[in-house]
């Protein structure tokens, strides 16, 4: 279902007449609402999470990036007072335009997981692979979709997850940016500032 509708998001944007060249090197700083499930920590939770995500680009078609979440959310360890939540990832990523309008994006990564609290902190680590666009729908608004995997090991198990975010131009540096992402057992909606460098 996530499949087909990005493929649906893709082919209905490729056509489009406005002609862009995305920036791929950006610092980005962000709030992010995030809602838990009874699968994910065995109750469900709230979290508040300070967001920080980096991406630099690598010649014409490749990107490496990096992101750390840390804030807190309420008790999903069980210890009868709220957790400490920290996520991060590091990888690499691959872009080809469709059209003046639309990239495709790929990308891999590592990925790590920590709650703690009253000195106990599981943890987790594994790979993660996304699959997605950006679009420009004019000069200053861009919206962006796509779907993520994740497979953390044993603790946290896999989850699959799909995004979506607008963003606004206010100049050729600085975007703001609302968005979501919708997955098994974990929802997260956040507001974000992003300065772009380079070309």
């Amino acid at each position: 279902m996530l499949r087909s509708t990005l493929l649906v998001i893709l082919f209905a944007f490729s056509s489009a007449a406005f002609a862009d060249d995305f920036n791929y090197n950006s610092v980005s700083v962000g709030y992010v609402a995030a809602e838990f499930d009874d699968d994910f920590g065995g109750s469900s939770a709230d979290g508040d999470l300070l967001a920080v995500n980096g991406s630099v680009g690598i010649g014409e078609s490749f990107f490496a990036f990096g992101t750390v979440s840390t804030g807190e959310v309420d008790d999903i360890l069980g210890t009868g007072s709220d957790n400490d939540l920290t996520l991060a990832s590091v990888g690499v990523g691959y872009h080809m335009p469709l059209s003046e309008s639309v990239d495709l994006v790929a990308s891999l990564s590592y990925e790590y997981i920590e709650v703690s609290d009253a000195g106990i902190s599981p943890d987790d680590n594994g790979l993660g692979f996304g699959l997605g666009m950006r679009f420009a729908a004019s000069e200053n608004i861009e919206i962006d979709a796509g779907i993520n995997y994740v497979d953390y090991g044993d603790l946290f198990d896999e989850r699959t997850s799909f995004n979506a975010d607008f963003l606004y131009n206010f100049t050729e540096n600085f975007t703001v940016g609302v968005g979501g992402e919708w997955g098994d057992d974990v929802t997260q909606y956040g507001i974000s500032g992003r300065y772009y460098f380079g070309d």
